[in-house]
């Protein structure tokens, strides 16, 4: 919260000399700027009070002890000194008019302070927006939840700052970003025991904590993906470590692994931060001061598609402020955007805000959450369960400003999400029962056949998790590299909310029905890490592909990428794409119609060795291309 939104007010009346001040008035003064200097607030108020009890009339002394009191969020004090300046120093009344003004409306006094705004007679634009403030409050004023906000106590909070909420799905996990000692941010997680109460929070550990900041964690849905905020990066290039860039970690079980930057297309030498991914992990959302910006920190989203995240955009001045947005929380329901702002109208400081999703790419005006959840203070981070009924949101109201709790509230129906099934599986052989990852899930629309989520089935078991929004129907296609795709229907009519509906996928091989003379043209492995084609390599395709040229009716070229299972399998999914498209060029340059190639990225799925040694790794590095005529 920026609490010396006064110092340009404060700045003018620095500049009105007051005449023959008493020098004991003077000697207290004196005395309290040191005791400042020295962050010895309480001495500084005391001995501003004693100048102004000598000296009434010491003008310079209302407007530093104002502004005190306004810092430490003492605003009926500050109220009381800029209410004793204005009738005590009539000729500079209007000097101080804007910061009794505002004080006024930080202290819960909106209707008074519309009435000194109303009696300035000012039209400017910091005028206008006080009284736009001052009018919002006081309606807001009449219409406080039903519900209290409580602190969530000592398994949670401690003496230093916790900040960033993210609750699981089952609401018995709790992770949070605590500031140790006013420096070092880690990632810590409290879980429920038995009795519904909080273990206390426990740091979550190397990786992904380091010594240097982490901070702004969210979890995907089905629990498998880590995403973050890494400081203090700082590198030649600007992006591996720009200062504040995003990170990913992944766990097939338990173990998360080493994180890894999200590269140039999301990092760059500005901020990068404050993460949230979409529920079908497609979509990231997050928090930059990036050129093209409306002005402060926007929130912005790149999209993954093809195996790469496309360049990011700006969420639009729908959202965006010339001030500062931050913290996005997507709700699972994937149309309900939760976050942080101190340029939208407000309470003071940063407040919570929600809109809802208009089209693909567009969000309406948000709403402020209202009282109780914001107040005059900090409300900077929040994520809302599951089902919608509970909001978990970090604020430093009853403490110094930047030492942030974690707070909850049950949420009132109108802000609360759209409701939504839990959707949970997995994917397997129809023949032999075995588990099948790396299975591509896609949820579409059951009347326009449009693509609404894109899910894949997980490293490990092949399991999945999704969310659906409650009370439709949907199409289901699966797709797998070695079996036939799959198509059925999801049909939520009538499921209860709170019900997880289960609904495995079972997919037949694709030598079922004996494939139309499939044929192994050629394989190509590629060293670990490369992105290029050998010279042997481009030989290797030529000899291969020639022999077809001259007959190339019906035929069709299936060029299908694989790596190894090291990394990370997003960023494994990008480099199997990236390969896939070099050998793709290279028959196109052969003379080969792109509409008869059929090239895709499989990441890490279909080893066809085992990935413990580096031979069978080498081996899984690889691009086959098959022939159908």
């Amino acid at each position: 919260m920026r609490l010396v939104v006064l110092l340009f007010v404060f700045v003018l009346l620095r500049f009105c000399v007051d005449a023959q001040i008493p020098s004991r008035a003077q000697n207290f003064f004196d005395k309290a700027m040191r005791h400042e200097a020295k962050k010895e607030h309480a001495a500084a108020r005391v001995a501003m009070e004693k100048a102004l009890q000598d000296y009434p009339a010491y003008a310079e002394a209302y407007s530093i002890l104002g502004a005190w009191y306004f810092r430490d969020r003492q605003f009926q004090k500050s109220v009381e000194i800029f209410r004793k300046a204005y009738l005590t120093l009539p000729t500079r009344s209007k000097l101080f008019a804007y910061p009794y003004a505002k004080s006024l409306i930080y202290s819960g006094n909106p209707t008074e302070a519309i009435n000194i705004i109303n009696n300035a007679a000012s039209n400017s634009a910091e005028w206008e927006k006080l009284r736009t403030q001052a009018v919002f409050v006081q309606r807001e004023m009449k219409k406080v939840w039903k519900d209290t906000v409580f602190n969530m106590g000592y398994g949670i909070n401690t003496q230093d700052a916790e900040m960033f909420p993210w609750i699981s799905t089952d609401e018995r996990s709790l992770f949070l970003t605590r500031r140790r000692n006013l420096a070092d941010e880690d990632f810590y997680v409290a879980v429920m025991d038995t009795c519904n109460e909080w273990y206390s929070a426990e740091n979550m550990g190397s990786p992904p904590n380091t010594a240097n900041q982490e901070a702004a964690q969210m979890i995907s849905a089905d629990g498998h993906y880590l995403f973050f905020m890494q400081c203090e990066n700082r590198s030649e290039n600007g992006w591996t470590a720009g200062g504040c860039d995003l990170y990913m970690s992944y766990r097939a079980d338990s173990v998360w692994s080493t994180p890894q930057s999200f590269g140039a297309t999301i990092n760059t030498p500005a901020y990068e931060g404050m993460p949230c991914l979409s529920p079908d992990n497609r979509e990231l959302y997050f928090v930059s001061n990036r050129e093209g910006g409306y002005g402060g920190m926007d929130i912005w989203v790149a999209r993954f598609e093809n195996g790469f995240w496309q360049v990011p955009r700006n969420l639009g001045p729908n959202i965006n402020t010339a001030a500062n947005e931050t913290a996005p929380f997507l709700h699972i329901d994937n149309n309900t955007l939760y976050f942080s702002s101190d340029g939208h109208t407000g309470f003071g400081g940063a407040d919570l805000f929600v809109s809802q999703k208009m089209t693909d790419t567009t969000f309406a005006k948000p709403t402020n959450m209202g009282l109780p959840v914001n107040s005059a203070a900090d409300e900077t981070s929040l994520c809302v369960s599951i089902d919608g009924k509970n909001l978990y949101f970090a604020s430093d109201r009853d403490s110094m400003a930047g030492n942030f709790d974690i707070y909850k509230i049950r949420m009132p129906e109108k802000l609360q999400p759209v409701p939504v099934n839990i959707v949970r599986g997995y994917v397997y052989d129809s023949l032999t029962h075995a588990r099948l990852n790396h299975a591509s899930v896609y949820i579409r629309d059951i009347h326009t056949g449009q693509n609404l989520y894109h899910f894949n089935s997980n490293r490990g078991d092949g399991s999945y998790m999704i969310t659906l929004i409650a009370g439709k129907k949907y199409l289901v296609h699966t797709d797998r590299i070695s079996y036939q795709d799959g198509s059925d229907t999801i049909d939520l009519s009538n499921r209860p909310l709170k019900e997880t509906y289960y609904y495995n996928i079972a997919l037949l091989p694709s030598d079922y029905v004996a494939p139309v003379n499939d044929s192994l043209l050629f394989t190509i492995n590629f060293p670990l890490g490369s992105q290029k084609l050998s010279d042997s390599d481009k030989f290797l395709i030529q000899a291969a592909v020639a022999p077809w040229l001259y007959d190339m009716a019906g035929a069709v070229f299936f060029v299908n990428s694989y790596t190894d299972n090291t990394g990370t399998p997003m960023i494994n999914e990008q480099l199997s794409y990236m390969r896939a498209g070099l050998v793709l060029k290279e028959l196109e340059a052969l003379g080969i119609d792109a509409m008869n190639i059929r090239a895709k990225g499989w990441g890490e799925a279909d080893p066809i060795s085992l990935n413990d040694t580096e031979e069978g790794r080498n081996r899984n590095r690889r691009v086959e291309v098959i022939l159908r005529r």
